[in-house]
């Protein structure tokens, strides 16, 4: 059995699957109540007992040497740590991205929607971006025989304006937070920055009724269902602009990555805004770089839709590249 895992700042998500990559078993499990990824590792372990393997994790942070110190979290992960509480040779640790493209070379098609078909070139290079909690990047580099997944960090990289509007969205957010990366625009604590932007500086009047929902409720979700249902301008005014910086970034990412095989936008914002990301102006902004416009029109846009696409990315590694022992 292969032990994997998808290790964010507000849960842990670990399974167990087959050689074939099917579930055998699945728990979640809120990582702040846990001094440690091994005490979750280790009650996972006694509710679904059996023999392991292999493991791997995908973690929200970067990986050096064999360890991570979590983004959100106060953990610092170790595989030879873990490797030890799971009783096997070696661990796999990966960045939580690293494993979404592990993830998107094992789904089957029906786990895509193609907002630009594009002309793939299937031996090429590829990228992933994922909006969710914070913003992730990743490449999948084609060796001349198979893609290689490669982590980035490229969600902390400053955030570049391309208008009037962005330039003073950068101005209001440099005000609070000094460094503006794109994490801070695209994710979901940056679709509220966006929004309150709009609100503060007076583009948009914030309904009674949507204030209070906010105040209730999760105001990322809030604003989002409010701009789907386009019950309110702010809203989705809000969730436009989200959009088009999304689809911009992405298209910079695919230039970066020369990623003509295709760009995989995965994370847990994209499927719950499909209709919003398929409209046309994700595309739009996608392609909007001026000579190399052409370009990027032949690259290929895919939305992934299951969301244990880091789960199954990470059992992918263990089962294809498994770890050596240290």
């Amino acid at each position: 059995m292969i032990l994997a895992g998808d290790i964010g700042g507000t849960k842990t998500d670990l399974a167990l699957f087959d050689a074939d990559l099917h579930v055998l078993a699945r728990q979640q499990f809120a990582s702040g109540q846990h001094a440690s990824l091994n005490d979750v590792v280790r009650t996972f372990m006694d509710l679904h007992p059996g023999e392991v393997g292999a493991a791997c994790f995908g973690i929200a942070g970067p990986v050096h040497g064999g360890t991570v110190t979590t983004t959100n979290l106060p953990w610092t992960i170790s595989d030879a740590s873990l490797a030890q509480t799971i009783g096997i040779g070696a661990v796999g640790l990966l960045n939580d991205l690293e494993a979404t493209a592990f993830g998107v070379m094992a789904l089957p098609p029906e786990d895509f929607v193609v907002i630009q078909a594009g002309a793939p070139e299937a031996a090429s290079h590829q990228a992933v971006i994922a909006a969710g909690t914070g913003l992730g990047e990743a490449g999948l580099f084609w060796d001349g025989q198979r893609h290689r997944p490669y982590a980035s960090e490229g969600g902390h990289a400053s955030f570049a304006p391309r208008n009037e509007v962005e330039m003073a969205l950068l101005t209001y957010l440099t005000a609070e937070f000094g460094h503006v990366s794109y994490e801070r625009v695209l994710s979901g604590p940056g679709l509220f920055n966006l929004y309150r932007f709009l609100r503060d500086t007076s583009r948009y009047e914030e309904p009674a009724w949507l204030t209070d929902e906010l105040r209730q409720g999760d105001p990322p979700a809030t604003i989002a269902r409010a701009g789907l249902a386009r019950t309110s301008e702010l809203a989705v005014a809000a969730l436009n602009l989200f959009v088009s910086i999304y689809g911009a970034e992405a298209g910079d990412l695919a230039l970066k990555a020369y990623a003509t095989g295709g760009v995989y936008v995965a994370g847990g914002i994209a499927p719950k805004i499909l209709t919003a990301l398929a409209d046309g102006v994700f595309v739009a902004s996608f392609a909007d770089k001026g000579r190399m416009r052409s370009l990027l029109n032949t690259i290929p846009i895919r939305v992934v839709t299951n969301g244990m696409v880091n789960l199954i990315g990470a059992a992918h590694c263990a089962r294809v590249e498994p770890p050596a022992p240290r």
